[in-house]
């Protein structure tokens, strides 16, 4: 059996990133974080954080972290039934659910859901951002218990919820039409005209080329990872890119942006996956996420 401490010194590396600050948040020196984190891999028989700037967790490292989570959110439960309960580690007090979501869900409609949440609960949200095709591969991995994903099959071990569509229109500056689509939106038009990407997982572009023009175009792109940046960009006739409704309808209306081809919108499904476990933080979470999702989103 693993010693609590070692795996609440091992979550709490994971989540700050750095000894130092762990050992604050802890109260005790970082020598002895270190200490605590080396007999835990010790026991382990495997390396569990790799050091650097920020530390990072191993795939065995995230897994006991997540372990390490799941107790925290049990024992916090019951100390909601059981009030005279002792808290054995107060600095646990405020215990944290990890999720992954896409950038775009967390820049227009997941703050809803965070602040229902909040209103009913104590427990902090800790939430990593990747593309929604890849927020599953965290969950996968054991490095979070809830998932916004484009992922609709339920991964092991846990369940999937429909939450709808997020709906992306490909946007631009009038001025930058004019400039490279005047001759309208054609296959030798997109293949020069600069776009914009979030990141190398971003392929929302790509697929919506391929539905405007029935075929693959190689495309020239600015990469810039925030969602905000991506409608800025198009504001600033600097390329043509993919966003959401929600943040850029304001200014399809005013004129400062106009689709490229209108009508021509792309929905991409998501879902609300999240770990199989008696959690009742995780079910608040989720229901407060699907009741969010179903305000915003397109059926």
């Amino acid at each position: 059996m693993l010693d609590p401490t070692l795996l609440t010194t091992l979550a709490i590396v994971a989540r700050e990133g750095s000894f130092e600050r762990a050992a604050r948040l802890l109260h005790v020196t970082p020598s002895a974080v270190s200490q605590r984190i080396r007999l835990l891999e010790d026991r382990a028989g495997a390396v569990l954080v790799v050091r650097g700037q920020p530390c990072i967790p191993t795939e065995l490292g995230a897994r006991l972290c997540r372990h390490a989570h799941t107790v925290a959110l049990l024992e916090d439960e019951l100390r909601r039934d059981l009030p005279w309960v002792s808290d054995a580690q107060p600095h646990l007090a405020r215990t944290t659910v990890r999720i992954a979501i896409n950038a775009d869900s967390l820049a227009t409609w997941f703050i809803a859901a965070l602040q229902a949440f909040s209103a009913e609960d104590d427990t902090l949200v800790d939430v990593a951002v990747d593309d929604q095709d890849h927020t599953g591969d965290w969950l996968r991995r054991g490095h979070v218990l809830g998932a916004v994903t484009s992922l609709a099959q339920p991964i092991q071990g846990c369940r999937s919820r429909k939450l709808g569509g997020l709906r992306y229109l490909a946007t631009a500056s009038p001025a930058y039409v004019q400039r490279w689509f005047a001759q309208g939106v054609t296959p030798a038009a997109l293949a020069q005209a600069p776009s914009l990407v979030f990141d190398r997982n971003d392929r929302l572009q790509d697929r919506w080329v391929r539905r405007a023009v029935r075929k693959q175009v190689p495309l020239f792109a600015h990469r810039l990872p925030s969602t905000q940046a991506f409608v800025d960009a198009c504001l600033g006739g600097i390329g043509w890119g993919m966003n959401p409704w929600h943040m850029v309808h304001e200014h399809l209306r005013s004129g400062r942006l106009v689709e490229l081809l209108p009508g021509q919108h792309l929905d991409v499904p998501l879902y609300w996956q999240c770990a199989n476990l008696p959690l009742p933080a995780l079910e608040r979470l989720g229901r407060c996420v699907q009741q969010a999702a179903g305000a915003e989103l397109v059926r």
